[in-house]
């Protein structure tokens, strides 16, 4: 499997899993504009990794994600093509970093302080 990657640093937020149905919209590696149907696989507050994107998206390329009635800008962070199947799974950043992202309550690790907005961002969902 080739994994394109921007920063391999520790994750900070725990993921949580969820499959859920949405819209990806945003340009290719090719330029060319794009809409599609994908899903999430896990989520986190500031982030996610998406199953079922059929496209080749780039690192650090900005993307629209809806869901339900929400619409929410992220960034590329890293890209994984899943062996034996045209489809990719990607790890998306929040753009800006909004506390409420999906509108799911997270349950905060018993060992970790609560992270506010002045909190690092996020890193890569690998």
């Amino acid at each position: 499997m080739q994994v394109i990657s921007v920063d391999k640093k520790q994750r900070r937020d725990s993921r949580t899993k969820a499959v859920l149905p949405v819209r990806i919209k945003g340009k290719d590696s090719s330029g060319n504009a794009f809409e599609e149907l994908a899903h999430t696989l896990d989520v986190t507050v500031t982030g996610v990794r998406l199953g079922s994107v059929r496209r080749v998206l780039n690192a650090q390329e900005e993307v629209t994600v809806f869901f339900r009635q929400r619409k929410i800008q992220f960034r590329v962070v890293w890209t994984k093509k899943m062996k034996g199947t045209s489809e990719f799974q990607v790890g998306l950043q929040a753009l800006p970093r909004e506390r409420e992202t999906w509108g799911l309550i997270f349950a905060e690790p018993a060992n970790q302080a609560p992270q506010g907005f002045g909190a690092s961002p996020a890193s890569a969902l690998a």
